[in-house]
């Protein structure tokens, strides 16, 4: 077994703190990576804490991983020692079933394995990435360019490929009216690709002093969710909505905005049921859909696209002993954007 260190939450009342634990010895097809930087994601708060079901303790949270490659098996073809790769939301899957077949392995329907809180083929569970090491199968690692800052990519594998996902699957592009509702981790990345697929993006908030920060962002227009008369005003004027809030929140106001066969994208995955009138959606033939993460072919085709385009994203790098404060500052919404974790700080 190999040693690791990192920070682990030991149960759902507990704050995350300083854990020793060991790592599966490399297989044949495995690669380790010395971690160098973790995002940290609202899913890490929500898990940790058991607010979505019951997890599996000691929890050591993570889904947004990069680093250099330290090892690797004797049959790996993808990398070798000394390049950059990341991991994201899964790190294993059947590869036999549908879903996997057609590059959707996060939806795995017969043994996914999620990169912390859950349990792996060998039966040990699953740590995540706030920790100095990792041993991942070579076909969950994507390739990560040098050309990018490191630190910032690292929200890519789950806020980027989140949202990135929903909009290349739906098409929206030059011409259409993207409405992003929340400017957080999720809906920073979602501004961010919308506007390199052309879309006319308008930033909806509850706050106005989000307005300057989407202008920053390159977004065309700021609405105010609290202005009735703003809302009333963009009745009917998006072809899509991502919507990226993940508090409870009543989406009925946002669902009047929409175009006839207009599109509403949930991503930000608030732990209340929504409640929707069925007229709502039948006048004007509307859509609510949802959206999880990326499987592995898109979301390398995420990173290349990136990459291409120099997209990141924008980040606070922090130290692992400050992670309680920063959930704490997270659930307040006072981040911009993303926390990342320097793991030379583990």
């Amino acid at each position: 077994m190999i040693q690791a260190k990192g920070y682990a939450a030991q149960t759902a009342e507990t704050p995350l703190a300083p854990w020793q634990f060991e790592r599966r010895d490399l297989g044949a097809h495995d690669v380790q990576i010395e971690i160098l930087y973790c995002g940290v994601c609202h899913t890490d708060i929500h898990l940790t804490r058991n607010e979505w079901f019951p997890g599996i303790f000691p929890m050591v949270p993570g889904h947004e991983i990069v680093g250099r490659i330290s090892n690797v098996g004797l049959h790996v073809k993808k990398f070798s020692i000394g390049h950059l790769g990341g991991v994201g939301v899964m790190v294993d899957s059947c590869r036999e079933c549908e879903d996997c077949k057609r590059g959707q392995e996060q939806f795995c329907t017969v043994s996914p394995v999620q990169t912390y809180n859950n349990i792996g083929k060998d039966g040990l569970p699953a740590y995540g990435g706030y920790s100095n090491t990792i041993v991942v199968n070579e076909d969950f690692v994507h390739h990560i360019s040098e050309k990018l800052d490191l630190a910032a990519v690292a929200p890519l594998l789950c806020a980027g490929i989140t949202t990135y996902s929903p909009l290349k699957r739906w098409k929206a592009g030059k011409g259409d009216k993207l409405a992003v509702v929340g400017l957080g981790g999720l809906g920073h990345m979602g501004v961010k690709f919308g506007v390199a697929f052309g879309a006319d993006v308008t930033v909806i908030s509850t706050s106005p002093h989000k307005e300057a920060a989407a202008r920053e962002l390159c977004a065309h227009h700021f609405l105010l969710s609290k202005d009735e008369e703003q809302m009333r005003a963009a009745t009917r004027s998006f072809d899509f909505i991502l919507d990226t809030v993940a508090n409870d929140h009543d989406i009925n106001p946002y669902l009047n905005t929409l175009k006839t066969n207009g599109i509403y994208i949930n991503v930000g995955m608030p732990a209340k049921p929504w409640e929707v009138s069925s007229f709502s959606l039948a006048t004007g033939n509307k859509v609510i859909a949802g959206s999880g993460a990326g499987g592995l072919p898109e979301t390398q085709e995420m990173l290349d696209f990136c990459a291409e385009h120099n997209i990141v994203s924008d980040i606070e790098l922090i130290d692992i002993k400050d992670i309680q404060t920063a959930y704490n500052r997270m659930l307040k919404g006072d981040v911009k954007y993303r926390f990342v974790i320097d793991m030379k700080t583990l």
